[in-house]
Parts: structure tokens; sequence; C-alpha cells
């Protein structure tokens, strides 16, 4: 005779000639290790990471970025960092980074705290080709150097008839170029134009029937022995080995011009970016700026004449 019994406590004994069978425990207490270990982890992992931005956690250090290679824009970044930012309680740090949209992408982001390197009309072409940026032009810092440069020619008044001048070919510093070229009595523009907007199809008055052509910062200076003359910045100029004396007007530049500390909006009310802004505002910035070898002729005091 054969009997079966469901015993869970029972080990199987064929040599008594019963069949006992026993249900197997431990994958089910294995499976609830396996949950028990899960919701651990669950509770442990949030206390591990922070999401937050650097800018709202007290202590962080706030990265200010430039592009990469700019010397200039890197010494005031680190003066502001070695000199001022101790004053306000925040660690800073410079940190260069490849493009414009690389730049303000993080600073939008929060993944750094500012950047220095545009005025505000370069950051309104930016916020209106990436609308989902979030950007503000928080203070002024500085002014660039920003002129007429030649190779041919040693004044404006020597620039012939029917000469070829170059401006930039993105519209906020093609405007900056014209403004300079109105200053320097090469042209007019239009009565009552915004001439942080202006465009060539503004110039009324030209008088030596000046050729214009639009190129981007690197081309512009390459290009200067084989034009009359170009509107650029120093920094460019410099970098590329033309030397400060073929600069042969130099008008210091409008508020508009002015290169801002520009933060992300959402974390505009926080204690770090208050205290960045307070930093950069600080007249050691500005003794700086008129004072240092390393950004001579290239970054300007806001008051500069």
């Amino acid at each position: 005779m054969t009997t079966t019994l469901n015993s869970p406590d029972l080990e199987s004994a064929p040599e008594n000639g019963f069949e006992l069978r026993r249900r197997r425990r431990w994958p089910w207490i294995a499976g609830g290790a396996v949950v028990a270990l899960a919701a651990a982890a669950a509770i442990v992992v949030p206390q591990l990471t922070d999401s937050r931005s650097p800018n709202e956690i007290p202590g962080a250090t706030l990265v200010v970025a430039t592009a990469e290679g700019n010397a200039a824009e890197q010494a005031l970044v680190q003066f502001v960092a070695d000199e001022v930012a101790p004053k306000y309680g925040i660690t800073v740090d410079f940190r260069g980074l490849s493009d414009s949209n690389t730049i303000n992408r993080a600073v939008s982001e929060g993944e750094i705290a500012a950047t220095v390197y545009q005025h505000e009309l370069w950051l309104g072409q930016v916020l209106q080709a990436n609308p989902d940026f979030r950007e503000t032009a928080a203070t002024p810092v500085f002014r660039w150097g920003f002129g007429v440069w030649s190779e041919k020619h040693g004044s404006i008044d020597e620039i012939p008839e029917g000469g070829t001048v170059s401006l930039y070919s993105d519209p906020a510093n093609e405007a900056q170029g014209l403004w300079v070229l109105e200053r320097a009595g090469l042209i007019t523009l239009r009565d009552g134009i915004d001439k942080a907007s202006a465009t060539q199809d503004d110039v009324v008055e030209n008088p030596k029937n000046l050729k214009f052509v639009l190129l981007d910062f690197a081309a512009q200076s390459r290009a200067l022995p084989d034009i009359d003359a170009a509107v650029g910045y120093t920094e460019y100029y410099l970098a590329a080995g033309i030397p400060l004396e073929q600069q042969i007007f130099a008008p210091p530049a409008p508020d508009e011009f002015a290169g801002q500390l520009t933060v992300g909006t959402d974390y505009l009310e926080t204690d770090n970016i208050k205290a960045l802004i307070a930093a950069f505002q600080d007249p050691a910035v500005q003794e700086f700026l008129a004072t240092d070898e390393r950004v001579k002729g290239i970054l300007l005091p806001l008051d500069a004449d």
C-alpha cells in the first residue's frame, strides 16, 4: 500500500514505503529578502544624492564659464574667485566651455552658476533661438575693447572712397560695428533707430560709398590684409598676433554692449546667486579691470572713456 501525506514537515522516506512531500520555503524567503533589500535601497538612495543645482546648496562651488581659450575673461573670473568671493562667503571657480549654446544651456539649467562672455543683445539672440532657456543679464561687469582695425591705413581719414570694411556676421555685433562707424564719421544711421539693433538697411548716409562684408570672429582678423578695415573685438585681434597699433579708432562701447554677468532666471533669488552678483559688483572688480595687464585693452572698466 502506498500512502501520500501532505505534511510540510516530513522528509521523503521511500524505504518505509511512504512517498512524503514537503513544500520548499527558501525561494519565498529569499524573495522576501530581496524585497526588503530593495525597500531599504529605496530609502537610502535619496539620502546619498542631491538633485539640486549648486546654486541652491550652501557652500557649493559656483562655476562661472566663458568660451574656451579666453584668457582675459578667465583672469577676471579667477580674480573674483581669489580676491572677492571670500568676502561674500562663496567659492567661485572658472570653466571654459566650447560654444555659446553649451554655456547658456548649462547656465539655464543650473549646472553652472553664470557666464560673463556676452552682452544683452547677444543674450537676446540666444534666447530667441532657444526659447526653453531661462537666463537673465544680472549686472554689467565690463566693456570690451572694440574698434576699427586696419593693416593698410593709419587713421579713419585714410580709408578710401569705395573701400571695403568688414562687420561681424551676427546681428548684435553687426549693429555694434555700425554704431562704431557712425561714431567715426564714416556713415550716418537713420534718425530714431535703435542703434543696438541697426542693420545696413538703416544706413542713410555713406559718403565714401564703403562696401561692407560680413565675416565671423576668426575670419575677420585673417582677412585684414585683404580689406581696408574691419570693426571687431580687441581680444580676437591680439589673439591672432595683430598689434594694438593697427586699431585706428576705438570709442567706448555703449551700455547695451557691456559684458553682463548672466545667471539662470530660476536661481536669481537663491543666496548663492545673490552673493555672486554682489561679488561681481564689488568696486575691486573695476579696479582690477583698470590696472591688470592681463586684461589691458581687452576688458575695460564700465566707466572707461
